[in-house]
């Protein structure tokens, strides 16, 4: 949490596919990142990562790279290499949108300090094109946002029908950080859970296909990050003393995160645990998890409401 420590931040239809049932294109595609960037196991980056029933997040390795038996060069380079499929597909469901399509994808990214969030933005939200993304990150609430319930700016960041939304941080922090440093009573914070629940099952119902990614970071990894940081004049700007004052809750944090992961992984919003020690593949699992829910959903180009060829003819002529 580290720089936003104090501060209290505050999405349904289910895909018409299922992430991780590969259509005959989505294979293709699996078989090519297998050739040329390592080898890609079997299972989907979805399957691989979805906290399910009984899922214990102390027992998920932040150094493990599930679904990819690659190494870093390896995932760097599929990184590359399906990098403007994001494009594509973003452009189709920009252009369903455009003849009265409905649908969109929001991706939430949560994560202690140095977990990536970042490089996430930088490498998998940056391939995408800015006119398609509604990206949110939440700060601390302003007065006019602290006078409504804490989902209302929420609900006013929803990406719109074609849009690929982004929420670097997001409403769990309601369920994180309030609770963690006591911030309202335990019966506020615990009511919060149905309420997200039924508030991302009714933004599902009406179209948004929900990704919800948690950075899994080691403590280890988390110190040697910042102390990177300590070491580096051009990132010494990026470290809070409050960092090391939040640390010392980390037990605190992994507590609230696996209650989080019990409470609030559901089929129309699953949560996705990404292991993030390894910045390569983080980033790889993030852009795989969006893929595999474009894949999915499968936007279509709009069939057009004009005859094509009598066009031709008239433009031909002018």
């Amino acid at each position: 949490m580290g720089n936003d420590a104090q501060r209290s931040s505050t999405a349904t239809r289910t895909p018409a596919a299922v992430p991780g049932q590969k259509s005959k294109k989505a294979r293709k595609h699996a078989k090519s990142r297998s050739a040329t960037a390592g080898e890609v196991a079997s299972v989907s980056f979805s399957e691989a990562l979805r906290a399910r029933e009984g899922f214990v997040l102390a027992e998920c390795d932040p150094g493990s790279t599930p679904a990819f038996a690659g190494k870093k060069a390896d995932g760097q380079e599929a990184l590359e290499e399906r990098a403007g499929e994001i494009g594509e597909f973003q452009e189709r469901l920009y252009a369903e949108a455009k003849m009265d399509g409905q649908r969109s994808l929001l991706l939430v990214v949560q994560g202690m300090d140095t977990s990536g969030k970042g490089g996430i933005m930088r490498h998998v939200v940056g391939h995408m094109d800015p006119q398609g993304v509604h990206y949110t990150a939440f700060k601390a609430p302003t007065p006019e946002e602290r006078s409504h319930p804490f989902l209302w700016r929420i609900r006013n960041a929803l990406p719109h029908p074609g849009q690929i939304g982004v929420f670097d941080r997001s409403h769990y922090e309601d369920v994180l950080i309030v609770r963690v440093h006591d911030l309202v009573p335990r019966e506020t914070w615990w009511r919060r859970y149905s309420e997200i629940n039924r508030f991302e099952a009714t933004v599902a119902e009406s179209g948004t296909t929900i990704v919800k990614v948690m950075l899994h970071l080691s403590a280890d990894e988390q110190k040697s990050r910042l102390m990177r940081r300590l070491e580096r004049p051009d990132k010494q700007w990026k470290y809070n003393p409050g960092d090391v004052d939040e640390r010392l809750l980390w037990p605190q944090y992994q507590e609230a995160y696996q209650t989080v992961l019990e409470k609030t992984s559901t089929d129309a919003a699953p949560w996705y645990v990404v292991p993030a020690d390894r910045k390569w593949y983080a980033r790889l699992a993030v852009q795989s998890l969006v893929l595999e829910h474009l894949e999915a959903m499968d936007p279509q180009w709009p069939a057009v409401d004009y005859d094509v060829e009598a066009e031709k003819q008239r433009l031909a002529k002018t």
